[in-house]
């Protein structure tokens, strides 16, 4: 992916800190996150985090300095910085001004090393990353000591030592900034709530704040489907239903590789560049429907097109092997179900289908734009070759005209009549109407003789 032109040397920034970094931040991000991120990304982390003690308020770093303390293209820069913002380690913002662009780079505390592996998507992720081993023997090396025997709990609670007003809401357990690390659950866990109420299993007990941050992440992780973590979260629990984290973590990896053909997950850029906060809403019919086709899937374009209907199971099996066989894109796909149904009479044929789909898949096609403009083409050129074919014109510029043999034959002889165009004056009339008149007259009186 380019990154060039991104950020500039001249751009301006500051480095903020968020919070207090612990004794043993290095080591996390050593051992723990530079796996993940990559060693230029750490350096990147380190590099602005030393920035503070030369900051000055009045006048803010160039880019170029980093380019100098790093060594390292512009471009290579801004990847590692995307990187920092993925994994939680740096929020940057952006101000444009007159004369310059500042930005102002926060960064965010790593997690200690116990914290990190309480993480679920983070230890998943450097589990897969590093292997059972590696993995395993960090674990141990970094796992918190907890006493087990500390005798009974007596701790006074706060109701126990201070009178206040019973307030009228449910009151929520805190959340401390090290629990959830500014990660919001936006998973909505309603569904589920009813599943375990319809199984008469204690939601409280088992969606606690913990498990429900741990759920959305493994939701996110491997794109698992609703169904898919309702089955997870039921083979997790125990007799006393309890959700095992590490029964829940393995079943929910089970069934990405069941889905994927035991592929394994690993950090990887994405092929387009993150989409921008401000984004231009489609104008046009045209970019409203490209957009439309961009965004829903083949199943709800053949709902939206039969007026709400469920799609069939036979057109869903045909769309499938279509797509499977020749690699379409859902945009494209989209488009190609459009394109056929308009063409013919509403009705999806397998066979038309396929023809079409193979030509696109060979042209490379990837975006709903692409293959519309390319099906434009396609039609404007049948049409021209059709409107040929049934209008055919046989006049040329430069061919000789043909003389029938009956007027050769007129005055008796089969020589050769050579035509010849007229000069054009425009002040005498194109045709002499009296001598016509006496040539005519002359051939019937010798065709009456």
């Amino acid at each position: 992916m380019n990154f060039i032109g991104r950020v500039l040397p001249v751009d301006g920034y500051y480095v903020l800190l968020k919070g207090q970094l612990t004794a043993d931040y290095t080591t996390s991000l050593t051992h723990l996150y530079q796996p993940l991120i990559g060693m230029q990304a750490a350096m990147l982390y380190q590099t602005l985090l030393h920035e503070l003690e030369f900051q000055k308020s009045d006048s803010p770093q160039t880019h170029h300095t980093l380019m100098n303390y790093l060594n390292i293209p512009l471009d290579e820069i801004y990847k590692a910085r995307l990187n920092l913002e993925g994994i939680g380690l740096l929020k940057t913002y952006k101000k444009q001004l007159e004369q310059a662009t500042i930005f102002t780079y926060e960064i965010q505390c790593p997690f200690s090393p116990s914290d990190f592996f309480h993480d679920a998507m983070l230890s998943q992720l450097l589990f897969h990353q590093l292997g059972d081993e590696k993995f395993s023997m960090l674990k141990n090396r970094y796992k918190e000591i907890t006493h087990e025997d500390l005798g009974e709990n007596i701790t006074a609670s706060f109701n126990d030592v201070f009178k206040t007003i019973t307030p009228t809401l449910e009151v929520v357990k805190p959340v401390s900034s090290n629990d959830l690390n500014d990660i919001s659950i936006s998973v909505d866990l309603r569904w589920m709530e009813q599943m375990l109420k319809q199984r008469m299993i204690p939601v409280g007990q088992v969606l606690t704040l913990e498990n429900r941050k741990l759920i959305s992440q493994m939701m996110e992780l491997y794109d698992l489907d609703n169904y898919e973590v309702e089955k997870s979260i039921l083979w997790a629990l125990n007799e006393e239903n309890l959700l095992d984290s590490d029964e829940f973590k393995n079943a929910c990896h089970d069934l990405f590789k069941s889905k994927h053909n035991n592929s394994t997950i690993k950090l990887t850029e994405r092929i387009a560049f993150p989409k921008q906060k401000e984004q231009t809403k489609p104008k046009t019919k045209e970019e409203m429907l490209i957009h439309k086709l961009e965004t829903i899937t083949p199943k709800q374009l053949l709902e939206d097109l039969s007026g709400g209907h469920q799609a069939s199971e036979q057109d869903m099996r045909i769309i499938r092997d279509v797509m499977t066989s020749q690699g379409l894109p859902s945009p494209v796909m989209n488009v190609l179900i459009h394109y056929v149904l308009l063409q013919s009479n509403m009705k999806l044929s397998k066979a038309y289908l396929e023809k079409i789909a193979s030509h696109w898949s060979r042209a490379k096609i990837k975006t709903a734009k692409e293959a519309m403009e390319f099906a434009k083409k396609e039609r404007d050129k049948f049409q021209k070759t059709n409107y040929k074919k049934q209008n055919p014109t046989y006049t040329r510029k430069n061919s000789k005209e043909i003389i029938p043999d009956w007027f050769k034959e007129r005055n008796g002889n089969r020589k050769e009549i050579q035509i010849e165009k007229p000069e054009i004056n425009p002040k005498q009339p194109l045709i002499n109407l009296e001598k016509e008149k006496e040539k005519l007259q002359a051939l019937l009186n010798q065709k009456n003789n």
